[in-house]
């Protein structure tokens, strides 16, 4: 699928003008939805109806699987995501990402990371909305792990709500090091109400940054049934 794709995103490259490069990323996550359709289980979408369509969010998402990116793309935004930048060095998977103007970061390099996090911060002001995996890597056992404040800084600097996605049975259904489906069990993708940024000051990273980590660990557990 992605080697039939990359004529149709270096054609839609070709002809986006647009230097956000809104049709390649729409055009990116098309290829997102259409891969999790191979999924041989249910992939069960929650919580769209609080999305405003008109706002940019900077998205926070759980990360659990390689499968997150495509299963990121049932949220119906115009979005950029922050991936690490060995991504970037995968051949047709790096060209596509490239291609839709997806962020690269390389965490080990303070200078990289600041040009990454200037990127998310022109994109928000822009109207595009920008998703962040605040854990930082994947989780091995599913569990939640500790969350960064990278994002929640942005988000309280630029003044943009953050919206908390959280994905659950993902890490089953492709486990690390796979790139096949190993299970066909139910993957939820829950979108929780967005957290405005009225009331939180700039200070307050440490803060939001707990709140919303308790947002996504209660859905978590919704979803587990306990």
């Amino acid at each position: 699928m992605l080697l039939t794709w990359l004529p149709v995103m270096a054609v839609v490259r070709l002809l986006d003008r647009d230097t956000l490069r809104r049709s390649c990323g729409r055009w990116l996550r098309v290829l997102g939805r259409g891969f999790t359709r191979v999924y041989p289980g249910r992939i069960l979408i929650e919580g769209l109806q609080n999305i405003d369509r008109k706002q940019a969010y900077l998205i926070v998402v759980n990360h659990q699987s390689l499968a997150d990116g495509p299963l990121t793309s049932h949220v119906p935004l115009d979005q950029k995501a922050l991936f690490r930048s060995t991504l970037f060095e995968i051949p047709v998977v790096g060209w596509l990402l490239k291609m839709a103007g997806e962020i690269a970061v390389d965490r080990s390099s303070p200078r990289t990371a600041a040009k990454a996090l200037a990127e998310c911060g022109r994109l928000l002001r822009a109207g595009i909305s920008v998703l962040i995996f605040p854990e930082g890597t994947r989780s091995k056992d599913g569990s939640l792990l500790p969350f960064n404040d990278i994002a929640f800084r942005l988000a309280l600097r630029e003044g943009i709500p953050v919206l908390p996605v959280v994905l659950d049975g993902a890490s089953a259904a492709l486990p690390k090091n796979s790139l096949l489906f190993h299970s066909g069990g139910d993957v939820h993708v829950s979108v929780l109400p967005p957290v405005a940024m009225s009331g939180w000051g700039v200070k307050d990273s440490d803060g939001l940054r707990d709140h919303v980590w308790r947002m996504i660990a209660g859905e978590l557990q919704r979803l587990r049934g306990r």
